[in-house]
């Protein structure tokens, strides 16, 4: 059994070419076309993904900066109230010290008073236990 090359042989050929040329037209052409967009969208969203990442990694850096400049701020701030609240305590104890040797002052002028007046009412009152014991001591009145 030999096999002969006849025009079937040459029919079947032109066949395969033409269909390969309709194929090519009708199939691979547009799925390339679909495969192509498809590569095109999905390299638009990486591009997309990755601009983004770059916009929410600035955002995230201005974000810690200004984070980091409230929190310097609010230390300024902090030390400057500690530095008015001792300012302030300085001054009340500046004040309480210069009262105090007014109040020393007062308080010795009021003990000395109070000292002189006890003096006084114990000198009246021994001269008049002084009297009544020497008049008892007599029997008679010594005025």
């Amino acid at each position: 059994m030999t096999i002969g090359l006849d025009y079937t042989f040459w029919i079947q050929l032109v066949n395969f070419l033409l269909l390969i040329f309709i194929l090519n037209i009708v199939l691979y052409k547009p799925v390339m076309g679909i495969l192509e967009k498809r590569k095109g969208q999905i390299e638009g969203a990486e591009q997309e993904i990755r601009d983004l990442n770059l916009t929410i990694e600035q955002k995230e850096a201005r974000y810690e900066e200004k984070l980091r400049l409230a929190k310097n701020d609010a230390l300024e701030q902090k030390k400057e109230i500690v530095r008015q609240g001792s300012d302030e305590a300085k001054g009340v104890l500046d004040a309480a010290r210069a009262e105090i040797p007014k109040m020393v002052e007062q308080f010795e002028a009021k003990v000395s008073k109070e000292v002189n007046e006890a003096r006084r009412i114990l000198r009246e009152q021994s001269e008049n236990i002084a009297t009544e014991i020497a008049e008892k001591v007599m029997g008679r009145s010594i005025k």
